[in-house]
């Protein structure tokens, strides 16, 4: 008798803490700048509110702590975090910085987005 295993939607990496967030070396580049100018560390929080053209919408804010619940990620001694009500929509996805013709912005690269809008701080799962 043989048993079919389905694959899961995305892979998680194990360095990643479980819920496959990644801060990209852009993001943790420019808190390190954001934080130099402010004159103490800062931390990104990133989070998901109901909203936007497509349903959901990104919201980011620089904080200079985390809350007890907050789930911290890391790269070259910069962090973000992401409070425990976002995680699901967020899970696997990288946290990039880019600085482009449209603008610099903070951006999410979520595989979980079924669509997003022109701009990409709004999407659908």
């Amino acid at each position: 008798m043989s048993t079919v295993q389905s694959a899961p939607a995305f892979q998680i990496s194990p360095s990643a803490g479980g819920h496959g967030l990644t801060l990209s070396d852009s993001a943790a580049q420019r808190l390190a700048q954001l934080g130099a100018a402010e004159g103490h560390p800062v931390l990104l929080r990133v989070a998901v509110d109901g909203g936007g053209c497509s349903g959901f919408q990104y919201r980011f804010e620089l904080v200079e702590a985390a809350a007890p619940d907050d789930i911290r990620i890391s790269a070259d001694g910069q962090a973000a975090v992401v409070d425990a009500v976002s995680l699901p929509f967020l899970k696997g996805s990288e946290i990039a910085f880019v600085d482009d013709l449209a603008g610099a912005q903070f951006v999410v690269r979520n595989p979980n987005a079924a669509s997003s809008c022109g701009c990409g701080v709004s999407f659908s799962i």
